[in-house]
């Protein structure tokens, strides 16, 4: 084994030098003591004296990482060996195993010269595998072959075990050199040890990678020794700028003084944080607001405040010589905001006693205050038309301002609006305000009755005024009612209440109940005189809204039942709507779902201007008209011209009329047909918006309909649009309470319903409710009407068509060919009904009618028959005299199919006869002979 080094590891580069800091700039030294504080924009070293509690708080940082940064580096250094020294054992194993292993190995040993036939192999090995020797020895451990030659033929030391057929690493220290080396035996096919293989590398040259490393490791020890040490100057210059550049000492004298002045003013003061706890609180704060000895981090709401100063503390108001009570003290209070810490702004709150200056002036500010009191009730109560939520608004009002707790019960019937009942000990708890939680008075809700005659609240109610009970410990007919509860009361501290009767119209609606707690005074004459005012003018708003809310609720019935109550029963759509009034009252928009003959099927939206009585009423009129032209099976646009003109008509009669009823003109109406055989829909709007189309897959369009003017206009055609609809398709209809609204426009509107629509997976009803809970507010400012159907089609198996000429004997052929049709469908118990309904309309169109004709036949929930013929004239039901030869075939018709008409195509017309499936009538031989006898 030679002492040669193998070829130099690569090496790394070495890191970039850091750039080398400018000076910071100088600033002016601070004159004395007492002067000026150092700018927060001055750099930080100048100002680091090692005085300052700053810099020592930097320099002790500055020792603690670069104590740090010397054991992360040396700990590195060690893993740094230890790696190297476990790569250089695994690379040697493998160069040894691989060299030990390797075909011809040991057919080399066992030559005669097997040094001459290895010295080479193994010299490529050496180079190949990277490491700086590989040895061949033979079973007695004498090298056959070495990098230096001097040392072949003599003995290696410590491979005994490699002998005995063991392989193993060590890290060697002897001659020719130290190194970390692998001994791996070879064998012949016996098993037998005929040589070893050693491999390894030089401890000198594991030395130089590691040297290599050292820089490195070195550089971003120093790396992060200089991020360590910024991080602290960074904190050092936050803490110099916090506190101004001053030493320990100087801060504790300026703690002393502080503390000093503090205490010695004659004004209580009060620091509270952003969290509404006490930060700090003077000897003066303590002695005027009687606070606790443990007062220091607590919340505002428990150091035992009166709840006026209470909510100013945890409101953080800002305000200026306003005047509290505090027991039986009048403070002035001012308070003001301070720098916010840790992210949220503070409160300082001083006050004055100025109980003695607001005795003289306090009767004159009481009256001023109730005077604004009762203004501000005035703006605040009644501000909705909803009975509760007015009660709501008389609680809140007298809550803190004139009461610790407000009461209001209402009679049932005045809460559902109806006029108010003679029996008045029973009311219903609807508001209850407090200033603080967790008193004993019943819930909003609760049933409140009046059984005992001597209570406050029964004398009330008896007298018609209010009742003053000033000191709630001695008034024992006031605990006659529930004594377990009155006690409850009196042990929460309300000791104090005025109950007032709740009377509009001379008709007693309610009653109010007035409580004050521990911390307030008791009442006086002063204050039942201001509940009195303040409950007779929420009585009226009370009032109104009971008024509104009955005749809003017989509108909101109105209109509903005006609506459809329930969705017809058809095949060719699945069908969801929803209906939505309007905060305001009910309105004009309507829906309605129409089935027509041949499994079609009529969707209708319309929209009324204005809301109220008279727009539900114009709409019921505009949906009866659909359903009457509806009957008549006219096609979209030919339904809306006739719509238009009946609205007109109308519009003239209420112009020459002598009232007040507003024009219908700006009623709007989409009138759309689906045929579910072609899945076609013919759609015609007049003023209204477009559909809505989903298909199967999700995605939505919005098509282009032709738009014509609203109902009522006149002078302008109306058009149709055909839209070609998949199964599974979903058409949307709806009104344009629907997507607009004060906050949005219509396109913000459309683009919100597309997203919220575009769900394949989506059924109508689905649809409906996601529309409603995305696009609508709690209480919507128009109402909504909302019309979804998916589509479905009539399987082609179930429809035929047969085109027949203009010959009388191709009646025959045409009746036998739907007889077999009927037989392959299953309807044998209908075939005779359905061929007698067919010979006498296809003998009518051809002899009356017009080519082309053709017959179809439709099943599904029932089975229609269609004929249809190129005339415009339309057959009519008449009684044949016994003595007419024909006239029979339609009368026929009509006793035998459930229900027959005609409709109008673009090109000629079609008569239908629908039969009930698993319900057909057989004719009856003798009626059919009497019939064809007249």
């Amino acid at each position: 084994m030679s002492g040669r080094s193998r070829r130099p590891w690569r090496r790394a580069a070495p890191p970039p030098a850091p750039g080398r800091a400018s000076d910071p700039p100088r600033r002016r030294t601070r004159r004395g003591r007492t002067g000026p504080w150092p700018s927060q924009g001055r750099r930080l070293w100048p100002s680091l004296s090692v005085r300052t509690l700053a810099a020592q708080v930097f320099l002790l940082q500055a020792l603690i990482m670069l104590l740090l940064v010397a054991v992360a580096a040396a700990a590195l250094v060690v893993q740094g060996r230890y790696d190297a020294e476990r790569s250089a054992k695994d690379r040697s194993l493998a160069a040894a195993e691989a060299f030990a292993h390797a075909p011809g190995t040991v057919l080399a040993l066992q030559s005669p010269d097997p040094t001459a036939r290895l010295q080479a192999p193994a010299e490529r090995a050496m180079l190949g595998s990277g490491v700086d020797f590989v040895t061949v020895l033979d079973a007695h451990g004498v090298r056959l072959t070495d990098p230096d030659p001097a040392l072949i033929g003599t003995k290696a030391q410590g491979v005994g075990r490699a002998a005995a057929g063991e392989t193993f690493t060590e890290t060697y220290h002897g001659r020719p050199a130290d190194a970390v080396r692998a001994v791996v035996p070879v064998t012949d096919a016996s098993r037998r040890v005929i040589g070893m293989v050693s491999a390894g590398i030089q401890y000198q040259n594991l030395g130089h990678v590691l040297s290599q490393q050292l820089p490195i490791l070195l550089g971003a020890a120093a790396g992060a020794l200089v991020l360590a040490t910024g991080g602290a100057a960074l904190v050092s210059r936050r803490l110099l700028r916090q506190t101004h550049g001053l030493g320990p000492a100087e801060m504790t004298q300026m703690y002393e003084h502080h503390d000093a002045v503090l205490h010695a003013v004659r004004e209580g003061v009060l620091i509270v944080g952003g969290d509404g706890r006490l930060l700090l609180a003077n000897d003066e704060a303590h002695r005027l607001l009687d606070l606790p000895e443990d007062a220091d981090q607590r919340h505002v709401t428990e150091l035992g405040l009166g709840p006026g100063l209470r909510r100013l503390l945890a409101s953080g108001e800002a305000v200026s010589d306003e005047v509290m009570p505090a027991g039986d003290r009048l403070l002035a209070v001012n308070t003001r905001h301070i720098a916010p810490y840790d992210g949220a702004q503070g409160l300082v709150a001083t006050f004055r006693d100025t109980t003695e200056l607001r005795a003289l002036s306090g009767q004159a500010e009481v009256a001023r205050g109730r005077l604004s009191f009762l203004y501000e009730a005035g703006t605040r109560i009644g501000t909705t038309l909803d009975v509760r939520r007015t009660a709501e608004e008389l609680s809140e009002v007298a809550v803190p301002r004139m009461a610790d707790f407000v009461t209001v019960e209402l009679l049932d019937s005045v809460l559902r609006g109806e006029e108010p009942t003679g029996a008045v000990l029973s009311m219903r708890r609807t508001a209850l305000s407090e200033s603080r939680a967790g008193h004993p008075l019943q819930p909003v809700g609760d049933l409140i009755q009046f059984v005992v005659a001597d209570t406050p609240m029964t004398a009330a109610l008896q007298r018609g005024k209010a009742v003053l009970v000033p000191d709630l410990h001695t008034a024992q007919d006031w605990r006659a009612q529930d004594p377990e509860g009155a006690r409850q009361a009196l042990d929460y501290g309300i000791h104090s209440l005025v109950t007032v009767p709740l009377r509009a119209r001379g008709i007693v609606l309610g009653m109010v109940n007035f409580w004050r707690g521990a911390d307030s005074a008791r009442f006086d004459e002063e204050d039942v005189a201001v509940a009195e005012e303040l409950v007779a003018r929420a009585a009226v708003a009370i009032d109104n809204a009971r008024r509104y809310s009955r005749e809003h609720a017989m509108a909101v019935t109105l209109q509903r039942s005006l609506l459809p109550l329930d969705l017809p029963d058809q095949d060719a759509l699945e069908i969801a709507s929803r209906y939505l009034p309007a905060q305001s009252g009910v309105g004009g928009d309507w829906f309605d779902v129409i089935p027509l003959p041949g499994f079609r099927v009529a969707l209708t939206v319309g929209d009324v201007v204005g809301h109220g009585l008279h727009a539900a009423v114009t709409m019921a009129r505009l949906r009866t008209a659909v359903l009457n032209f509806s009957s008549l099976d006219l096609a979209p646009d030919e339904l809306l011209s006739r719509l238009d003109e009946m609205v007109t008509r109308l519009d003239t009669q209420t112009a020459n009329a002598d009232d007040d009823r507003a024009p219908l003109t700006g009623a709007t109406c989409l009138y759309a047909i689906y045929d579910p055989v072609g899945g076609r829909c013919t759609v015609a709007r007049a003023g209204h918006l477009a559909p809505a189309v989903v298909d199967e897959h999700g995605t939505v369009t919005m098509p282009e309909i032709p738009l014509s003017p609203p109902l009522g206009v006149g002078g302008h055609p109306f058009e149709a649009g055909e839209l070609a609809l998949s199964e599974g398709s979903r058409l949307v209809l709806f009104t344009d309470g629907l997507i607009e609204s004060r906050g949005r426009d219509i396109d913000e509107g459309l683009d919100l319903l597309r997203s919220t629509v575009a769900h394949a997976d989506q059924t109508p009803e689905e649809t409906c409710r996601a529309l409603m809970e995305t696009l609508l507010p709690e209480t919507p400012g128009d109402d909504v009407a909302l019309l979804v159907a998916r589509t479905r089609l009539l399987d082609p198996s179930q429809v035929a068509t047969w085109d027949v000429p203009s010959d009388a004997q191709a009646v025959s052929r045409v009746r036998a060919d739907v007889s077999r049709r009927l037989d392959d469908w299953g309807l044998q118990e209908s075939a005779f009904t359905t061929e007698l309904i067919l010979s006498e309309l296809l003998t009518n169109a051809i002899r009356y009618g017009v080519p082309p004709v053709r017959v179809r036949i439709l099943l599904g929930n029932t089975l229609v028959c269609e004929v249809s013929d190129g005339s415009n004239t339309s057959p009519r039901l008449r009684r044949a005299a016994t003595t007419d030869e024909g006239g029979r075939g339609l009368f026929l018709v009509s006793q035998f199919a459930d229900r027959w008409g005609t409709r109008y195509a673009a090109q000629g017309k079609v008569i239908w006869a629908e039969q009930t499936l698993n319900h057909g009538r057989e004719p009856d031989a003798a009626a059919v002979f009497d019939a064809v006898a007249w």
